[in-house]
């Protein structure tokens, strides 16, 4: 019987290329997308997960959120009408959020796989190692 890694998320290490800081938010985000971009960019700095090649997968992962908060916005203020072209919109650009906040360790799966990889650089007094 054969082992394959197909569907297998490689395990997410700190990179060597990581940024130290985060760098300057682009300016053309939409305002819901700034405030993604100031949300996460201190978690990813300090993971040390993210490098100059990745800002423009953050910055599309920033971009699809805020679409998303956008149009919860509007539709909130237009009474809670549900449009089915935004509705289309919102389904693929939440899709694609998702898919890239997996990518960058910004789900609970993610993180787990991010604390795996980091287990062997705590102290060794941790009491909840085993």
């Amino acid at each position: 019987m054969s082992v394959h890694s197909r569907g297998i998320k490689p395990t997410l290490t700190a990179d060597d290329g990581a940024l130290a800081k985060a760098p300057p938010m682009p300016r053309h985000l939409s305002p819901q997308a700034k405030s993604e971009w100031r949300r996460i960019m201190p978690q990813l700095i300090a993971r040390q997960i993210i490098t100059k090649g990745d800002l423009a997968g953050v910055e599309h992962y920033c971009t699809c959120v805020g679409i998303v908060r956008q149009i919860e916005e509007e539709r909130a203020a237009a009474g809670g009408a549900i449009d089915v072209k935004l509705f289309g919109v919102l389904n693929r650009a939440a899709q694609t959020a998702r898919q890239l906040a997996a990518e960058y360790g910004l789900t609970p799966t993610s993180r787990t796989r991010i604390g795996n990889a980091r287990q062997g650089s705590d102290d060794a007094d941790n009491p909840l190692d085993v």
